[in-house]
């Protein structure tokens, strides 16, 4: 027995999914600021195991493909996540230092791409805020390079926390403004539902 969701209901879900991944956001950046020696650890934890991850499916598809032409490559490469993923761990310091200025070009380039989809979208209700968004994420990027290496234990924590908590505002502030419809129970018809 199958149940198809009707369009009205789709919308609705994906109303309701963005709007709660945005609050989820908004709670994560908001501890990212209240703890951000704490929160920079993660980070740098983080980037350890998914760097040690990778290695572990470049070194697996190295010799799973290690009669194509191109083997010692890949593993070298392997190698390199894996060393890198590593000394992470084992030079934690170093990590949130190199992490850091990783971060601040990530958060300048994230920036310039919210600034283009805050104009694209610019008809919406709300777009002001993805602009906001865009614009809070570039000056973040700026702070990370302006602050280099003084700042960085805690600094990495805190810019995460507000980068994310701006990016659960303006997905909540835009979910609230989706368009949606949904069927009436009384007449059978589709009728807009008031925002």
């Amino acid at each position: 027995m199958t149940t198809d969701i009707s369009p009205q209901q789709n919308i609705k879900l994906s109303r309701g999914m963005a709007f709660w991944s945005g609050l989820l956001l908004i709670g994560l950046g908001v501890a990212g600021l209240v703890l951000p020696n704490i929160a920079t650890g993660v980070v740098e934890t983080w980037a350890s195991f998914l760097l040690i991850f990778a290695a572990a499916a470049k070194l697996s598809n190295a010799f799973a493909t290690r009669q194509q032409d191109g083997f010692i490559w890949k593993l070298v490469l392997g190698i390199l996540y894996l060393a890198t993923g590593v000394m992470l761990l084992i030079y934690p310091l170093t990590g949130i230092l190199s992490l850091t200025l990783l971060l601040g070009s990530f958060f300048l380039t994230e920036g310039v791409f919210e600034l283009i989809l805050a104009f694209k979208i610019r008809g919406r209700a709300n777009w002001g805020w993805v602009l906001v968004n865009g614009l809070v994420t570039l000056v973040l990027g700026a702070m990370v390079w302006l602050g280099w290496p003084y700042n960085a234990p805690w600094l990495l924590g805190t810019l995460v926390g507000v980068s994310v908590l701006f990016t659960g505002i303006s997905r909540t502030m835009l979910a609230l403004n989706l368009p949606s419809t949904v069927a009436s129970s009384d007449s059978g018809s589709d009728v807009p539902m008031a925002s």
